[in-house]
């Protein structure tokens, strides 16, 4: 009873000291307090306006669906168009093809060591296919997981001189799930503009802000570093949550050209980034034993935070792989997308790839051999008039392009689709470079994507690039 006698009189107090202070207060003061809450009175209680929508006849109705014509789902595509013709492969894809019935000679599939028709990696495949059937039907955390994919991965770590690999079923989704893997929404990511689709799938996947630099150009990327560095100084507080990463090819497949890793790796140091390498094209093919560009410079692989690669070329198997220090490939088994969702690698196929890396751990000659294959057949095609040959000596990959190349896209595409039909009907498969022209962040210039491989003699390479001058005459005649 005491207690609300007490609150009765607290209240009145109260009461008194807020009329005094309205009679203390000034008229405009009152009077601006007084329209502030008739103007919030007013908001709350006033009713917007809502015209009435006309109502359409049942004639208007129909008038407007008739009139209406549906945007097409696709582009409309010309009778023409290599998509709508292509070229039937009856054979193995291996050092010969037969292309549309004709017998050739294979150099345009990525059968960079010639283990297609490889016999260990034929046998492996069937004992792995007796035993494990033909897939895994299951991604790897959902019993897609067989002890060949742990073997395989425990030897790929090796292979590279890294603590852990990770599997992916799918060689494009590899380097295309590990990018948004680590880069989100709000960092940072300098990339070489000629990266592969699969890169660029990855970064758009990321969401990441992006920044491009000019292919192989050191200098243009250490501009960009230092102005972010710039930028970083003046806001220190957004800079420390924001992370940085550094994307290039080891051997770029649109360009056969080498990355300048030693000059970027100094960057990388300078400006603490972390860097990943998708050495599609330079696994199994650079360096003395084929462990890619890392070994190829001779740098340390611990100065590299992750390195991709696939297993569709020269292991001639199926996937990819990422790997690195265990805390970076334990992430992936979390968060890669192409990992967690998609069924696991198809056993017989990790047999493969097994087989494929024993050959080369157990004799490395035949990387030598293909070394020696690319060297021959660049000087060859270096000789003929009429084509320009770009790609690096050793590479494996050479884009061929007329020497003067005029014209738009179109019609030079169109002109070495002539080169590949003259080839193929003398027995050389040739193929052009394909991309998807509105996808890609630089479309590169036309070419014909010429493919190396270990099995070639000289006498075959010789010959091929014989029938590639006579191709490219016919068709400038």
């Amino acid at each position: 009873m005491l207690s609300m006698i007490m609150m009765s009189i607290d209240m009145k107090w109260e009461l008194k000291e807020m009329m005094d202070s309205l009679i203390s207060a000034p008229k405009y003061h009152l009077a601006l307090e007084g329209c502030l809450l008739m103007c919030l009175l007013w908001l709350i209680f006033h009713k917007s306006y809502k015209p009435e929508a006309s109502k359409l006849t049942e004639k208007e109705k129909e008038d407007l669906i008739n009139e209406w014509t549906p945007e097409p789902l696709v582009p409309e595509t010309p009778a023409d168009h290599y998509a709508l013709n292509p070229r039937i492969v009856t054979s193995k894809l291996g050092k010969r093809i037969v292309v549309d019935g004709t017998d050739c000679l294979n150099l345009a599939t990525h059968n960079y060591l010639g283990f297609v028709e490889n016999d260990r990696c034929i046998e492996s495949a069937i004992k792995g296919l007796r035993k494990y059937g033909v897939g895994s039907c299951g991604p790897r955390g959902f019993y897609g997981t067989v002890d060949i994919h742990l073997e395989l991965e425990s030897r790929l770590a090796k292979f590279m001189g890294v603590e852990e690999a990770v599997l992916y079923s799918y060689g494009f989704s590899a380097i295309s799930s590990a990018i948004p893997a680590y880069s989100k929404v709000g960092d940072l990511i300098f990339v070489d503009e000629g990266v592969n689709f699969a890169i660029q799938q990855g970064l758009l996947a990321s969401r990441s802000k992006i920044k491009f630099f000019k292919h192989n150009d050191v200098e243009d990327l250490h501009r960009l570093l230092s102005e972010q560095a710039d930028i970083d100084r003046k806001n220190p507080k957004k800079a420390k949550v924001t992370r940085r990463f550094l994307v290039v090819e080891g051997l770029y497949i649109n360009y056969g050209d080498i990355c300048p890793l030693p000059q970027i790796l100094e960057l990388k140091k300078k400006y603490k980034v972390r860097m990943f390498i998708d050495d599609t094209c330079g696994f199994g093919v650079l360096g003395a034993n084929g462990r890619g560009v890392v070994e190829h410079f001779g740098v340390d692989v611990a100065d590299i935070d992750m390195i991709c690669a696939t297993l569709e070329n020269s292991m001639a198997a199926y996937g990819g792989f990422c790997c690195g220090t265990s805390f970076i490939v334990d992430h992936q088994r979390l968060s890669g997308l192409g990992y967690c969702f998609s069924a696991s690698l198809p056993p017989l196929q990790a047999a493969v790839a097994l087989s494929s890396l024993d050959t080369i751990e157990r004799d490395n000659s035949v990387i030598e051999k293909l070394r020696q294959n690319c060297q021959i057949m660049h000087s060859l095609l270096k000789n003929i008039p009429h084509i320009a040959v770009f790609g690096q000596t050793i590479s494996p990959v050479k884009h061929l392009r007329f020497a003067n190349q005029n014209g738009d896209h179109k019609l030079v595409t169109h002109k070495l689709e002539k080169v590949v039909t003259y080839a193929q009907e003398r027995g050389y498969a040739l193929t052009v470079s394909r991309y998807l022209d509105q996808s890609e962040h630089l479309l590169p210039e036309p070419s014909i994507r010429l493919i190396v491989n270990a099995i070639l003699t000289e006498q075959e390479m010789k010959a091929s690039a014989l029938m590639i001058g006579q191709s490219f005459e016919f068709v400038l005649n």
